[in-house]
């Protein structure tokens, strides 16, 4: 979608009523680096117009100010304006206020702008040409192309956030809250979303450091670890008492089928072999539990130091 494309589909957006404020427009002040701004009441054309180019994979000025937008991209005469195009009109008493939005289309003296903070919401308001500061367009901008969500998911996992979950192209609440860890640990704006920083920085990005205390440790009520542990002690007891002992295992359902092998092998002459062999695989079963149950809570614990898992 071009960022004409998303700012249409704001058409409607108004300040919260009363005291409370929209966070649609608060996530518009955070997407271009101001999640510091308290309420939707501070001029917001500026992060209007900046959210939805950052949308489209195009750098904004990452400003508030609207009349930032006079040194970005390359200039355009007002007679070859496109839609799309951003437009800049001053506001206000003071030299450095202003108001910006994207063209619509001019015809006569006067334009059509698409902007936020036109009276309060997302609109398209008229304004006379003559009031133009100046029109630009994307030229000699950075352009990032937006990762997708299946990019930034698989991405994130391999960054270490493996509390992103699945790759499944959608943006669940595992993927809000790696996309949230990931900003927090790089210092970009708290918001859920996949914008060109976001974007920038996953490119960048070296894997996450994990704490020395977690790379060293084991997980705590590991549920997994406990199973292993007594697993493991089970069957070394039955691999001793196999051996020792040297009889058949103590299970109604082993001894059945202790008789039934026991049958087949007198038939073809081979009862005194298995007297001696049985104990022998009795003890090579448990030994074989002993072995699964040690590489499942080493997997478990190699999760935990690695992040994988809590």
């Amino acid at each position: 979608m071009t960022p004409f494309d998303i700012a249409r589909s704001y058409i409607g957006t108004t300040e919260g009523p009363g005291p409370a404020d929209n966070p649609i427009i608060m996530e518009m002040y955070a997407s271009v680096g101001h999640d510091w701004v308290e309420h939707d009441s501070v001029a917001w054309c500026a992060a209007f117009v900046g959210h939805c180019l950052e949308r489209a994979g195009i750098r904004s000025t990452r400003k508030l100010t609207a009349r930032s937008y006079l040194e970005w991209g390359v200039p355009v005469e007002v007679a070859d304006a496109q839609r799309g195009d951003i437009g800049v009109i001053p506001r206000g008493s003071s030299s450095w206020q202003g108001h910006v939005f994207f063209i619509d289309r001019i015809e006569g003296q006067w334009l059509w702008g698409l902007g936020g903070n036109q009276d309060d919401a997302v609109n398209m308001k008229r304004y006379p040409v003559s009031k133009l500061l100046g029109v630009r367009r994307a030229g000699g901008v950075t352009s990032n192309v937006i990762m997708s969500v299946r990019d930034v998911q698989a991405r994130l996992r391999s960054l270490g956030y493996h509390e992103v979950g699945e790759v499944d192209g959608r943006i669940g609440p595992r993927t809000r809250g790696a996309i949230l860890a990931f900003r927090q640990d790089n210092d970009l704006a708290l918001v859920p979303i996949i914008d060109v920083a976001l974007t920038e920085a996953l490119e960048n990005a070296s894997p996450r450091e994990i704490a020395p205390e977690r790379a060293s440790g084991t997980p705590a009520e590991s549920r997994i670890v406990t199973a292993s542990n007594a697993q493991i002690g089970l069957g070394v007891i039955g691999a001793a008492g196999s051996i020792g002992s040297q009889i058949a295992p103590a299970l109604l359902e082993a001894e059945q089928a202790r008789d039934m092998a026991g049958r087949v092998f007198t038939l073809i002459g081979l009862e005194s072999w298995l007297a001696n062999a049985l104990p022998w695989v009795g003890a090579a079963v448990f030994i074989g539990v002993v072995v699964y149950a040690l590489r499942a809570k080493a997997a478990r614990i190699d999760d935990h130091r690695s992040g994988k898992t809590p």
